[in-house]
């Protein structure tokens, strides 16, 4: 009887799907097509669908480098119109009474293009925005410049906040100021009378529910906002108090961000819609309840309760929120209120795509095949040998544990003084190479050691990319949150490399080895082999997909690696690729990025004159050569802060 193949079955683009999961996390928005290429669909099948490759080619040819940041603008319009259809077919099916009235708070991406396209796209849906600062309340002012347009102030306030609030009301706006803390409303009331305008109010409800995932401390009888029950009365007592009870117009709850279990948002929103019903048989008659954000995004695909994943869709989640507020005010005869999201991370995280450049890779067995090994070679370096000669003879896993063994025996001789660095060379390599003949022999057994896998993991590259963690995926080093991360073309290929990935910052933190999988989290990244041409490496590029919440904005400048080169994509069907770029922004400079530390850009060419002036009076530089050293500095002042060519 013949053994089983242990052949992989051949290679597809639904197998390349599969592996990265893109048909999963990709929401509809992203595909592979044809050609292995990872393809943009910002409308899923109803617009042009947009290669990745070709938008990065453009890129090069109007001077762009890497990192580069894509953000597809259609895909913000999409998912604000998905997610006001969603509550409007849930009010639909239960009969609800009020309205949906999504706002966008811009602490998940302030960046004016982003939120002006996303007020553009929820225009005729009467879409908002949420602030929670001064510099966000200014631009708010500004940008949300509709008659009646909703604008919810949360966060603590200060005096320029609240009057900058009332200056909207007064405007026409309709601005409504959550309240905190009890002193605020104080404060809200005291400056209101000075302006002669009525406040529009709103109370943070403190729950006792609390979220899931990494944000799950933010909420709960312990958050940091909010008021409670006793609060809450005394908060009511002083608008009568001060004939201000019908300026009562939202009761607020926030539950934390990236909520993965649906459970967690059924059980905040009937505590919430019983406050607000008790409110109202108080004699209060609030129009808006305002469930705060929470909303997840499946960044992994598995559609499961992991901090990285959701286990509910948007219209699940809309039926949801209008069920249970429908439930209790149906049973505590009381009006539906107007219902309110904050739900930014949805609307934003799809629309944008770091594109990195990998440049080199580290790997174990690299130079291996550089060494030459003669008769009289050291007696472990021989053991070795012998080893890997007739490895198909041994069991496999002893082998391993001798090998590791002498590698370790080597190492202690090394530090003592007892072995030469040519010696130690030739044993780290047949080490590896007895590892990486030992891991493949255990490839497609049912049963794999645990120590054979953490092997596997250790023999993967690192493929050095052109970026900074720090500056462009925050979240994942200072959380733990996953992003989806892929080849952006060769995906007709198998991949046949696994790698972690580092960035050009010179800190051991500047990595990612931590990846989605459908089942766990993987330790490494299946990548294609880099390949050479007669000038050098082929470019090779990675996405980092689902970037667009939070990512853009709370980057640091972590050894002064600055914001990244973007393009705009706007789906145009006069177009005869159906799109184009519409803007471009370049990143930071070098000096751009030294003045934000306070240096200034002449006061360095100064210095550096100064010292190329004592150069070449003491002859260290002649003049000509001093001069061109001088204008490469100056230039260089300008250039992109990552890696160039």
């Amino acid at each position: 009887m013949s053994e089983p193949s242990l052949e992989a079955p051949p290679w597809t683009i639904e197998a390349a799907r599969s592996l990265y999961n893109v048909d999963r996390w990709g929401a509809g928005y992203y595909d592979i097509n044809s050609e292995g290429h990872v393809v943009a669909k910002p409308l899923h099948d109803k617009g042009a669908t947009v290669d990745i490759t070709d938008v990065i080619e453009e890129a090069k040819g109007r001077g762009l480098k890497f990192p580069l940041l894509i953000r597809f603008q259609d895909i913000l319009r999409h998912r604000v119109q998905a997610i006001n259809q969603a509550f409007r077919t849930a009010m639909g099916e239960f009969n609800y009474q009020g309205r949906y009235r999504g706002v966008f708070p811009i602490k998940v991406n302030q960046l004016r293009e982003v939120v002006e396209e996303i007020l553009e796209a929820g225009g005729p849906f009467d879409f908002g925005l949420e602030v929670g600062s001064k510099p966000e309340i200014f631009a708010a002012l500004a940008l949300q410049d509709r008659i009646g347009g909703l604008i919810i102030c949360n966060g603590y306030k200060d005096t320029t906040f609240i009057r900058m609030a009332l200056l909207g009301i007064k405007l026409g706006k309709q601005v409504i100021l959550v309240v905190e803390k009890l002193e605020e409303l104080r404060q809200i009331i005291t400056i209101s009378k000075q302006l002669g305008v009525e406040p529009q109010v709103g109370i943070r409800v403190r729950l006792l529910a609390k979220g899931a995932g990494k944000w799950a401390e933010s909420g709960g009888e312990n958050a940091k906002f909010g008021l409670s029950a006793v609060e809450i009365l005394a908060a009511c007592d002083l608008l009568r108090a001060e004939g201000l009870g019908h300026c009562f117009k939202l009761v607020h709850f926030h539950i934390g961000s990236q909520v993965p279990d649906i459970l967690t948002v059924k059980k905040a929103v009937q505590e919430a819609a019983r406050y607000y019903a008790k409110l109202h048989r108080l004699g209060f008659s609030p129009q808006y309840l305002d469930v705060g954000g929470g909303l997840g995004v499946d960044y992994d695909g598995s559609h499961s309760a992991f901090d990285s994943s959701t286990n509910y869709s948007l219209q699940e989640y809309a039926n949801d929120v209008v069920y249970y507020v429908s439930d209790v005010c149906n049973a505590e005869k009381v009006p539906h209120p107007d219902i309110v999201s904050e739900s930014g991370r949805a609307i934003v995280a799809h629309h944008s795509v770091l594109v990195v450049e990998v440049f080199g890779s580290i790997h174990k067995t690299g130079l291996a095949d550089t060494l030459t090994f003669g008769e009289s070679e050291h007696a472990l370096v021989r053991e070795l040998l012998d080893m890997r000669r007739n490895l198909h003879k041994l069991n496999k896993l002893e082998a391993f544990h001798d090998a590791a063994e002498r590698r370790e025996d080597a190492h202690n001789m090394f530090v003592l003084g007892l072995m030469e660095l040519q010696d130690k060379a030739k044993i780290e390599a047949l080490y590896w190479q007895i590892s990486q003949a030992v891991v493949l022999s255990f490839q497609g057994q049912a049963y794999v050691p645990e120590e054979i896998r953490k092997l596997e993991d250790s023999l993967g590259d690192q493929y050095l990319c052109n970026f900074s963690v720090f500056q462009s995926l925050l979240d994942h080093w200072a959380l733990g949150q996953l992003f989806p991360i892929m080849p952006i073309d060769r995906l007709e290929e198998r991949p046949s490399r696994e790698t972690t990935l580092v960035d050009i910052t010179c800190d051991s933190d500047g990595q990612i080895n931590k990846f989605i999988d459908l089942r766990d989290v993987r330790d490494t990244l299946p990548v294609h082999a880099l390949r050479q041409n007669g000038a050098g490496p082929e470019p090779y590029y990675l996405g980092f997909f689902l970037m667009g919440a939070y990512q853009d904005i709370m980057g640091d400048l972590h050894n002064l690696f600055g914001r990244v080169n973007e393009v705009h994509v706007f789906l145009e069907p006069d177009e005869p690729a159906g799109y184009y770029v519409e803007e471009v922004i370049e990143g930071s400079t070098v000096v751009q990025t030294l003045t934000s530390v306070q240096y200034d850009e002449n006061e360095l060419k100064r210095q550096m004159k100064t010292q190329i002036d004592a150069a070449i009076k003491s002859d260290r530089l002649k003049p000509s050569e001093a001069m061109r050293l001088l204008d490469d500095y100056e230039r260089g002042l300008k250039d992109y802060t990552y890696l160039g060519s």
